[in-house]
């Protein structure tokens, strides 16, 4: 049986304005736009397809976890995206980036490990062999 990937939720459920600030976890589902600030990790809830679109003039400081990421602004945390990931051109992650599949515009910027999720699993262990 085929499982069928998750779709980018094509509309906002919940806005964190711009001259709004979180400290604090925040746990969403369906679409969430930050454009103000986040003390806290920012995670869809488990099962549940999540869009997160991080604008321009956005910070969070914390962990990152949906299905779908779209980056302008800052992040300084591990992201991780389980379907796809949008570095667009302002962007800022300063942590390791964990994809399935990724997006990357001129001009992002990632200061971390970009790694591709099954990238692990897929590590195969190599031995010398012996000379006798």
């Amino acid at each position: 049986m085929f499982r069928k990937a998750n779709k980018p939720q094509n509309r906002i459920d919940s806005l964190i304005g711009a001259t709004t600030r979180i400290e604090g976890n925040v746990f969403f589902s369906g679409g969430l736009r930050v454009d103000g600030t986040v003390r806290g990790n920012v995670a869809a809830l488990p099962d549940q397809p999540g869009t997160l679109v991080v604008s321009e003039q956005a910070r969070i400081e914390g962990e990152v976890q949906a299905a779908h990421v779209v980056v302008n602004g800052t992040i300084n945390g591990p992201v991780n995206a389980t379907e796809s990931l949008e570095l667009q051109t302002g962007s800022h992650v300063k942590g390791d980036v964990h994809y399935k599949s990724v997006e990357m515009h001129q001009g992002a910027v990632v200061e971390g490990r970009l790694v591709h999720h099954g990238a692990e699993s897929k590590a195969i262990e190599l031995k010398l062999a012996s000379g006798s």
